[in-house]
């Protein structure tokens, strides 16, 4: 009780200060102004706990009015606040300012022209028609299911990105799921398994299946076919998904200490009270590129005819091929891969690999759309994107250079009121999404922020439709590299298609020289195992 007795120290101190100057009254006259203030103090601190739109004043009364003090101040500090290099900050606090605005339903255009350093190398745009399309329906969808797929899924094309229940509280898995219920979009699980906040919010799922196996695994942590079997056939789970890394740490599992473990995560788990819940680096239920499209398959099977695919951010190069050599071999593919940038988040990981590990999205996406085209199987199999995909303009790019859909976990947590106090680890979570906290949990109101979920979705899909107009298409889907424009240095700026561009179908199989040195990578790679032939990456 510690922790919540200093978050409410100053509403206390208030009515303490209160309290005393009203016995004052006694003695003298003079004590009726103390009376006066901090009794509209205690006012302030009464109607911050009860209100449901602010998390910080719900849990910090009183004194979390110094945040939106400065919010207020413009336009000097707001304005450097949103123009700081990002390096100095988290995340752009741009970005953070569009969703809130989207979530809340703030118009959120601007005066005076543009705020980014358009002269800078590197800054990138989208060109434009001078004869404009109108959009009229911006509710974009996409059908995810191969040949394969006997339930193939109508999704949006942006959607949730994985998030656990565990790392994220009991109210935001709420609030996410019944947001994508309202807005007709996917909520991916992450990898800690379907919890009883996914089951009561009704919204689609994406169930990710990590190397836990968490909600369908055996009591010393294997894979357990007819615990996924049941878990799969339920009506909300739209997909499945196979985890083989994430952007934020590729190649780390993880530990959740026994100590953070409460009944709700061991019953969505699947785990034991009182024993440290591991997550292995890598899966035990297959070891060969072989073997993972024959478990894609058993899983296709076991869901009812599902769409079954797996996420991974791209390390070796050779390794995916790999995987696709096998999809060759076998005859088995995914119906879908998410390609995950290192560039993604998550609530803690080691700064070497936060920082240095993985590829980025373009170049990860750019790569696995190019090789699934030289291997003859990209109309086969849908590629989903992750990684930092806030802006409309994020998704148009992602699209362009051979995504079909987005997901994007920092925009749904911004739009749910995390403000990025990097306290996810800690327990400490000031708003109340990234804490198993009860008591914190308590400043999330899942009405109002679901519905900041839907406004958050659909006014993005709007800006996206609006660009799309604006560059003369009638669907982001034919956003091509040719339509991205990059800036190289005062002189020169060259076209997506240039630095990265659509590779021939089938060059691959054809043998057929690329000039990106896609060929060596294919020859070295084996659908028998993931190890190398050579040092060769």
């Amino acid at each position: 009780m510690i922790s919540p007795l200093i978050r409410m120290s100053t509403f206390g101190l208030c009515i303490a200060l209160m309290l005393t100057s009203l016995v004052g009254l006694f003695w003298s006259g003079i004590y009726v102004w103390p009376a006066l203030g901090f009794g509209l103090l205690t006012v302030v601190g009464i109607r911050d706990l009860s209100q449901e739109r602010h998390a910080v004043l719900r849990n910090y009364p009183i004194l979390g009015h110094i945040r939106y003090l400065f919010e207020t101040i413009r336009p000097e500090i707001r304005q450097y606040l949103i123009e700081s290099d990002e390096d100095e900050v988290p995340f752009s606090r741009e970005a953070r300012a569009i969703v809130y605005q989207r979530a809340k339903n703030v118009e959120d255009k601007r005066a005076f022209g543009t705020k980014k350093r358009v002269y800078d190398s590197g800054y990138q745009w989208l060109t434009h028609s001078v004869r404009p399309k109108k959009i009229t329906d911006p509710n974009f969808r996409i059908t995810i299911g191969g040949p394969d797929c006997s339930q193939p899924y109508n999704a949006s094309i942006y959607n949730i990105s994985a998030m656990s229940f565990g790392a994220l509280s009991a109210n935001a898995i709420l609030a996410l799921n019944k947001g994508a219920k309202a807005g007709g979009f996917a909520h991916d699980t992450g990898e800690g398994g379907i919890s009883r906040y996914h089951r009561e919010g009704g919204g689609d799922l994406i169930f990710e299946v990590g190397s836990g196996y968490f909600g369908c695994r055996t009591a010393d942590g294997q894979f357990d076919p007819e615990k996924f079997k049941m878990l799969a056939a339920s009506d909300q789970v739209k997909m499945v998904e196979i985890k083989l890394s994430q952007g934020a740490k590729p190649g780390q599992g993880g530990v959740l200490p026994a100590s953070k473990i409460t009944p709700e995560i061991a019953e969505a788990r699947g785990v034991p009270m009182g024993v440290d819940c591991i997550s292995p680096a890598a899966h035990s239920a297959f070891s060969t590129p072989i073997e993972m499209m024959e478990f894609i398959a058993r899983l296709r099977d076991l869901s009812g005819g599902k769409p079954v695919g797996f996420k991974m951010c791209i390390g070796h190069r050779r390794e995916f091929m790999c995987i696709v050599k096998a999809m060759l071999e076998t005859g088995i593919t995914p119906d879908f891969i998410v390609i995950d940038g290192k560039e993604g988040g998550t609530g803690a990981a080691p700064l070497e690999f936060a920082n240095h590990m993985g590829m980025p999205l373009v170049e990860g996406l750019t790569f696995a759309h190019n090789t699934l085209r030289g291997a003859g199987l990209r109309d086969k199999i849908r590629i989903g994107a992750s990684g930092k995909l806030i802006h409309a303009f994020d998704i148009a790019r992602a699209l362009a250079l051979g995504a079909d859909w987005a997901n994007s976990a920092r925009g749904f947590m911004f739009s749910i009121g995390c403000i990025q106090a990097q306290a996810c680890h800690t327990n400490h979570c000031p708003t109340g999404v990234a804490t198993q906290d009860k008591f914190r949990q308590r400043a999330l109101v899942v009405t109002d922020k679901s519905q900041r979920v839907a406004n958050f979705h659909r006014n993005t899909l709007k800006a996206l439709s609006d660009m799309t107009g604006a560059a003369g298409l009638t669907h982001p889907s034919n956003f091509m590299p040719r339509h991205l424009m990059m800036r190289v240095n005062d002189r020169v700026m060259v076209t997506g298609e240039e630095v990265y561009p659509y590779l021939p179908e089938g060059f691959l199989l054809r043998n057929e020289e690329d000039g990106f040195g896609y060929l060596p990578r294919w020859h070295r790679a084996s659908p028998a195992a993931f190890e190398p032939f050579d040092d060769g990456i």
